[in-house]
């Protein structure tokens, strides 16, 4: 089976910038992404747990998304501009798909 070379984007942030992250990625026309929400973890500052944080200021998403090598310096470039002063991570990785169109 043929496979094709992408890039996949993976960022963890707050859950206030879900809204401002997915018109982002659609400026971008990047058409594969999903978010999820992100129910613990262990970060820099300790141990935190999405259980009992009264609204998505406290909560943290996972948004993952893939893209054409060509662009995802761009693509990353401009999540980096919204999480810079936030909270977040940023992981870019190399994957392959087998259904380049899609992406």
């Amino acid at each position: 089976m043929q496979t094709f070379a992408k890039k996949r984007i993976e960022i963890i942030t707050e859950a206030i910038l879900e809204s401002r992250l997915e018109q982002l990625l659609n400026e971008f026309s990047v058409t594969g992404y999903t978010v999820l929400p992100a129910i613990g973890g262990r970060g820099h500052d300790g141990v935190w747990r999405r259980e009992g944080q009264v609204g998505a200021s406290g909560q943290m998403i996972v948004v993952l998304c893939i893209v054409d090598p060509s662009r995802s310096e761009d693509v990353v470039e401009a999540i980096y501009g919204l999480i810079v002063d936030r909270i977040g991570i940023v992981s870019v990785s190399d994957v392959s798909v087998i259904r380049s169109d899609h992406f």
